[in-house]
């Protein structure tokens, strides 16, 4: 058997490789920040259309998103061209996990109630919310080649909130965007009553 040498020179080139910025950056496109807002939407950006070809993947970042009634879902949905419906087609799956403040019922386990089957519902983030003064939600969406006109949408969506139960409650929502339409525009909203506070930024994975 071989024995494989590494010198100074390769462990140097190792580390460049492995490293975070050889595997691109995040690019600041644009932030939203929510007050009593009935929605949040990413429609126009830099070029003019929020969701374009510049990037393959966009990533959504959400800070402290509190609702104005309690017990509700943080959603989202997309659009293509000028259209304004936010009813595409989505299928999606989603496990989640969640601990009581009081010790009691930590549990993990699928769940079925935030899933689509070739849904048009805004697909749900973050359920239910809780909005208490100390309470809100945080986490990320990933949407991956949008302006794609040959593959369907993929998204990733991870969230950790607190749960109007009084509960650490973490989400992990993926599906995709049934169309091979270009998607140019994302809404954010609660499922009943505004989007209290917070704040939502868009970025570009170059």
């Amino acid at each position: 058997m071989s024995i494989v040498k590494l010198n100074n020179q390769g462990v140097k080139n190792a580390t460049a490789f492995g490293s975070i910025t050889g595997l691109g950056s995040m690019i600041f496109i644009k932030k939203l920040t929510a007050s009593s807002s009935s929605t949040l939407s990413f429609v126009d950006g830099a070029s003019g259309v929020v969701l374009d070809n510049t990037y393959k993947e966009y990533l959504f970042t959400f800070k402290n998103m509190h609702p104005a009634n309690d017990g509700v879902n943080f959603t989202f949905q997309v659009d293509t061209g000028t259209n304004t419906n936010y009813n595409q087609t989505i299928t999606s799956t989603a496990f989640q996990a969640f601990h009581g403040e009081s010790g009691g019922s930590p549990t993990l386990g699928y769940a079925s109630d935030k899933d689509q089957a070739q849904g048009t519902a805004f697909q749900v983030l973050m359920q239910p919310i809780g909005n208490g003064n100390d309470e809100s939600g945080s986490g990320t969406l990933q949407l991956f080649n949008p302006s794609s006109s040959t593959f369907v949408k993929h998204f990733i969506g991870t969230t950790q909130y607190y749960n109007d139960g009084d509960y650490s409650q973490t989400l992990r929502t993926a599906g995709y965007i049934n169309t091979t339409t270009a998607l140019t525009k994302v809404q954010f909203k609660m499922s009943s009553g505004d989007i209290d506070a917070g704040d939502i930024c868009l970025y570009g994975i170059a």
